[in-house]
């Protein structure tokens, strides 16, 4: 390898290293410490075996328990807001989000017509009453369609996005807001970079999770448009490298290139799909040659691999997906597929998943190609 090329597998060793998945650096420091590496946790409401953002944890530190993951999201370190999607991201990084913050306050509005006194209203009823859910405020919707929010609802969003109030806990999977003084450090709110150096810094922290990435890759990290972030790109620390096969020019962590040379272990493990490992389909294809799709919004007649499908992962590569379900405390593979040198890495994921949810058998339903259902039934067993 030269200073300013990647062979594909060197950019595939990268990435993995970078999002935690290579080495025992993705392991070190918890969860906290992993959230603080990603920058980014994408949250959803969908729970098969677990919500999402806790099979993110999962995936990079092992059986973990769930509730120190969601006292690692939740105990004051972490705030909700709009990167990816909506994400858990680590509280050092609330300033660099004032960008988009000022945006939606300029603008005025973003999903609907904000009422005039209802934010006034709300945000009295925090500074009296501390931190409280929509329904604690006065009521989420009006009684219609999911889209039809009550004003309380309407303000209190549009206060979330403005940076007036913060989304600092999930209870019952609803936001719990407060006061951004009552709920981030001091040194956090006191940071107030201008509209550049928050971009300067988004791109350079999403270079840094990604290990290498062209700007369509950085760009869709924080959900940041193409020019914001050719404009900054040369004020980071990434460098420009080349990579084999890679269409256009790609962006690299020195850090990350100077690890290339270290050995680690690989992680064994099933993927959210949405991790941020597979999160951008089309990167996805170019770095690991597989087609990720989440199918949970196809009508069912429609799904190939599933509702849920989570990739496995397996030295390095992605090499088959699982659709899973729970029977009582039976996990159900509901759809697999697999390359059959990879049934011994499914059959370790799939143990492995099962026990930390709680399940003590693996069963499995449609597998393939069919004949690897047979062996893969004795390797579970």
């Amino acid at each position: 390898m030269s200073a300013a090329s990647l062979s594909r597998d060197e950019a595939r060793r990268v990435a993995l290293r970078a999002q935690g998945m290579l080495g025992a650096e993705g392991r070190r420091g918890g969860p906290a410490a992993m959230l603080r590496r990603l920058g980014a946790v994408q949250l959803d409401t969908i729970s098969v075996l677990a919500r999402s953002h806790e099979l993110v944890a999962y995936a990079r530190l092992g059986a973990v328990g769930r509730a120190k993951v969601e006292k690692a999201y939740w105990s004051g370190g972490a705030f909700e807001y709009w990167s990816h999607a909506a994400c858990v991201l680590p509280a050092e990084e609330w300033p660099l989000f004032g960008f988009r913050r000022r945006y939606f306050r300029d603008r005025g509005w973003r999903w609907h017509e904000v009422p005039e006194d209802a934010g006034p209203r709300v945000l009295d009823a925090l500074r009296d009453n501390g931190p409280m859910t929509v329904t604690e405020l006065g009521g989420a919707r009006r009684g219609g369609e999911w889209w039809d929010w009550s004003d309380v609802k309407i303000a209190v969003e549009f206060l979330l996005d403005v940076g007036d109030v913060v989304c600092t806990e999930r209870r019952a999977w609803k936001r719990v807001y407060d006061l951004p003084e009552r709920a981030l450090p001091p040194e956090v709110l006191a940071d107030e970079p201008d509209d550049e150096a928050c971009l300067r810094r988004l791109v350079g922290q999403a270079g840094v999770a990604l290990g290498v990435a062209t700007v369509g890759d950085l760009a869709d990290y924080h959900r940041l448009k193409r020019d914001q972030v050719r404009a900054v790109l040369d004020a980071t620390d990434l460098v420009a490298v080349a990579v084999e096969g890679w269409r256009d020019e790609a962006w690299a962590d020195r850090g990350a290139l100077a690890a290339l040379a270290t050995r680690g272990r690989h992680r064994t493990t099933l993927l959210s799909p949405f991790d941020s490992l597979v999160w951008d389909r089309a990167r996805t294809l170019r770095v690991f040659d597989f087609q990720h799709r989440l199918e949970a919004y196809v009508p069912a007649p429609k799904r190939v691999h599933g509702y849920f499908a989570m990739p496995l992962l397996a030295g390095g590569r992605l090499r088959g997906r699982v659709d899973p379900g729970r029977d009582g405390t039976t996990l159900v593979a509901k759809r697999l597929s697999c390359e059959p040198g990879a049934l011994e890495a499914m059959a370790q994921a799939l143990r492995e998943a099962a026990e930390w949810v709680g399940c003590d058998a693996v069963a499995l339903d449609a597998v393939d190609p069919p004949e690897l259902a047979g062996p893969l039934r004795d390797l579970l067993a």
